[in-house]
């Protein structure tokens, strides 16, 4: 049985201004089944949140954590919930 999350993510590192968001989006279209954004936060982290199957999210957070990202990534802090909606895709913000 597939279980529907939501996963959020703060990414902390050299991750704005590299590519990173872009990367993370392709990453997230790439999986497939995913919807939410990638966003730049203004102490310098990068915020991501995704909805959708577990094991898809959890692809995401692997990539996030162990992945050929931009940049470099120093660290990330996720928690888990129950989707809220309201995404059209996987955006850029």
């Amino acid at each position: 049985m597939n279980e529907n999350v939501r996963l959020t993510a703060w990414v902390r590192g050299r991750v704005q201004g590299v590519g990173f968001r872009w990367w993370t989006r392709a990453n997230a279209m790439r999986i497939g089944g995913l919807a939410g954004y990638a966003g730049n936060l203004a102490d310098g982290r990068v915020q991501v949140v995704a909805e959708g199957d577990r094991a898809q999210c959890e692809q995401l957070l692997d990539w996030l954590v162990t992945g050929d990202t931009p940049g470099r990534v120093e660290g990330v802090t996720e928690i888990w919930g129950r989707p809220r909606g309201g995404y059209d895709g996987f955006e850029i913000r």
